[in-house]
């Protein structure tokens, strides 16, 4: 995955709360988390809050589908999430 620049995603400057901030956020995060623990295969309390980082993004992800379709599909295909 190439990196990800947040501020793209954001309405305006001092947006940091709006669903599409949010997902890029934890995508890069989740992104990040992915590399270090395929160096440190035993640390699970990384891979716990790696889990929760995915589950929050899943869930951030389902609102933006029920509230904003259009949302939902344009962060798919800019984070490339779904192939």
């Amino acid at each position: 995955m190439s990196e990800i620049n947040v501020n793209d995603f954001k309405i305006n400057e001092k947006d940091t709360g709006s669903t599409g901030y949010q997902v890029a956020v934890l995508t890069k995060r989740i992104a990040h988390l992915t590399q270090h623990l395929a160096t440190n295969k035993h640390d699970h309390s990384s891979r716990r809050g790696l889990l929760m980082m995915v589950a929050r993004r899943r869930k951030l992800l389902d609102y933006a589908k029920r509230t904003n379709n259009e949302l939902y599909k344009s962060l798919l295909v800019r984070l490339s999430l779904r192939h």
